[in-house]
């Protein structure tokens, strides 16, 4: 009896083990750091929705900043090259990979691993008829909404809670450290974008901070130092403080948690502003709203500026250089006056807003 009785019970704790082991997802999103943002209601929900379930997220190096903190992220994984990247994941054994990138190296390694593998939808036809022909065929219906639509089948519903952003303890900027002018409230102008044409022209820029007259903080990467510099000379007083390359992305989003305003281009710091439920001002060019990457569930006093009527407009899903047009009517028209208005108007307003 104890010999005949040794192999069921190897095989019962066999299947105990295995109904116990975490069913493993890997969400694949490259880049940038809006679209990861973007890519956190879908994150939290899954790990919150699905029991005993693992997460692990696959980026570029440079990006790991905006989810290190993340609690829903249960590991990392860096991409390096489609050889070695492929050798570690295959490791995992995942069952089920994600995949809310959805180019060729996304393609790639979906094809080289084991598990059932879902893509989300970049409408890249319905995007390509709207800039080329001016025919929108596009949903109404924001991209977190079609981001969490690749979890329908795993039940994971939308908890309608808005993006996450997590800054690291040693990120976090002490406001008592600023100039005394911006201790009691200040407004974030994140005046980057990855592309031209999704920015204001200096002058604009210049323009509506020194209608502002208020606190100022110009935020943005090393890239956009530069620029900040000749805005704030331009500006001339202590009410503008160039932060552009002084901060990481993370103590740029505590500035951006901070603030009472944030007026900002199509780009990484508008989403998280949206994370943080700010009042956002949101400065549209060559893309669209209707593209459907708008501040997602933002504070309620939220406005979009955008130059409507332009038979050029939109011109890309993404930007260019310089305008293809050379006119740049989409920035140059933009209503310094009423964008200045709004933001002194908002930032009397200081009121705590909860979703």
């Amino acid at each position: 009896m104890t010999h005949s009785s040794q192999p069921y019970k190897a095989q019962e704790n066999d299947e105990e083990a295995l109904h116990d082991r975490p069913v493993k997802f890997l969400v694949i999103r490259f880049s940038s750091i809006g679209d990861i943002v973007l890519t956190t209601t879908a994150l939290r929900c899954l790990k919150q929705q699905v029991k005993n379930v693992e997460v692990h997220f696959l980026t570029k190096p440079g990006f790991v900043p905006v989810i290190r903190a993340n609690p829903y992220i249960d590991r990392i994984h860096v991409f390096t090259s489609l050889t070695k990247t492929i050798k570690i994941l295959r490791q995992e054994n995942f069952n089920y990979i994600v995949d809310l990138h959805h180019n060729l190296r996304s393609a790639i390694i979906k094809s080289a691993l084991p598990g059932i593998s879902f893509s989300f939808d970049k409408l890249n036809l319905e995007k390509w008829l709207m800039v080329n022909s001016g025919i929108n065929r596009m949903p109404d219906v924001h991209i977190v909404d079609r981001y969490l639509d690749t979890l329908k089948l795993f039940d994971v519903n939308n908890d309608h809670l808005g993006l996450d952003y997590f800054i690291p303890s040693e990120d976090e900027i002490d406001v008592a450290g600023l100039p005394p002018p911006f201790q009691q409230g200040y407004i974030v102008f994140a005046i980057g974008g990855n592309h031209a044409t999704k920015r204001l022209p200096p002058e604009k820029i210049i323009s509506i901070t020194r209608k502002i007259r208020l606190p100022v903080i110009l935020a943005g990467g090393r890239e956009d130092a530069d620029l900040a510099g000749i805005i704030a000379d331009a500006c001339g007083n202590d009410m503008v403080l160039n932060t552009c390359g002084l901060y990481n992305i993370n103590q740029s989003a505590s500035l951006v948690r901070g603030a009472e305003v944030v007026i900002s281009h199509d780009t990484g710091l508008m989403h998280i502003a949206a994370a943080f439920k700010k009042k956002i001002i949101s400065l549209w060019g060559n893309t669209v709203p209707a593209f459907g990457m708008y501040p997602y569930l933002s504070h309620p006093d939220s406005a979009a500026f955008e130059v409507k009527g332009l038979k050029c407009r939109p011109c890309s899903k993404l930007g260019y250089s310089r305008c293809p047009r050379k006119h740049f009517k989409c920035m140059v028209e933009q209503d310094s006056g009423k964008i200045a208005e709004l933001a002194r108007r908002l930032f009397a307003v200081k009121k705590e807003y909860k979703a």
